[in-house]
């Protein structure tokens, strides 16, 4: 049966996000939809020495813009977000096994808008370091014309998909009877049960960015995300 997961993009994800990608045969970047403020688009957790803390990307109080729409103007964040990741991050295990893609990412390219800054990221994560084979596309390769879950179903059913996986946050506004009045099996990821791992700062915190998993266990993080589940014996 093949496997659609529609979402948003988000800068440097955690692992979560990258549990659903690896569930999915196809996942399609929805980055046509209103952005919204304070919200996962722009920014995400690392942890620090004083516990869990933001890094955003600044991109200006516009709020009639579409995710794909939002532009970066002011390239200063990038050092600045290197060097609170460095500071962070240079002692742990797999700091240098990462430190070339990031350096490359954050002092030599330069990103004007952030669906593209945050799709490569997402992309390159997941086939070259976590070795996802899933197919990727954005939903602005399909014609839409509905509105909210008209056009989220319409979406699913134009990738040909069978199931459709769904974060739980979208039981919020998600009707399930739109799936399966049209035959699409609608399944709710789950969370729970994530293996802690040695974090250089305690208490643990599972919600951070995925980079927080790369430098800590390197190799192993695909282990953490869903190996786990599969019964493989912990490295």
């Amino acid at each position: 049966m093949k496997t659609v997961v529609v979402l948003q993009s988000n800068y440097i994800p955690w692992k979560g996000y990258f549990d659903l990608i690896h569930d999915a045969d196809l996942f399609v970047f929805y980055d046509d939809l209103q952005f919204t403020k304070n919200d996962w688009r722009n920014r995400n957790k690392i942890k620090t020495s004083k516990g869990a803390e933001w890094v955003t990307i600044p991109v200006g109080p516009d709020k009639n813009r579409l995710i794909c729409e939002v532009e970066i103007t002011d390239s200063l964040w990038q050092n600045k977000h290197w060097m609170t990741i460095r500071q962070n991050y240079s002692k742990t295990p797999y700091y240098n096994d990462y430190k070339e893609f990031l350096e490359d990412l954050y002092l030599v390219k330069k990103w004007s808008n952030l669906s593209e800054l945050n799709q490569y990221l997402i992309r390159t994560i997941s086939r070259d370091i976590l070795c996802i084979q899933t197919e990727f596309k954005d939903s602005r390769e399909y014609t839409l014309s509905g509105k909210k879950l008209d056009r989220l179903l319409e979406l699913v059913i134009k990738t040909n998909a069978e199931r459709y996986i769904s974060g739980p946050s979208a039981k919020d506004y998600i009707d399930p009877s739109y799936f399966h009045n049209a035959g699409i099996k609608l399944i709710w990821k789950d969370y729970y049960g994530y293996p802690e791992y040695l974090q250089r700062y305690q208490p643990f915190e599972h919600r951070v960015s995925i980079l927080d998993l790369l430098f800590n266990v390197g190799p192993d993080a695909s282990w953490y995300i869903w190996g786990w589940r599969k019964g493989i014996s912990k490295p």
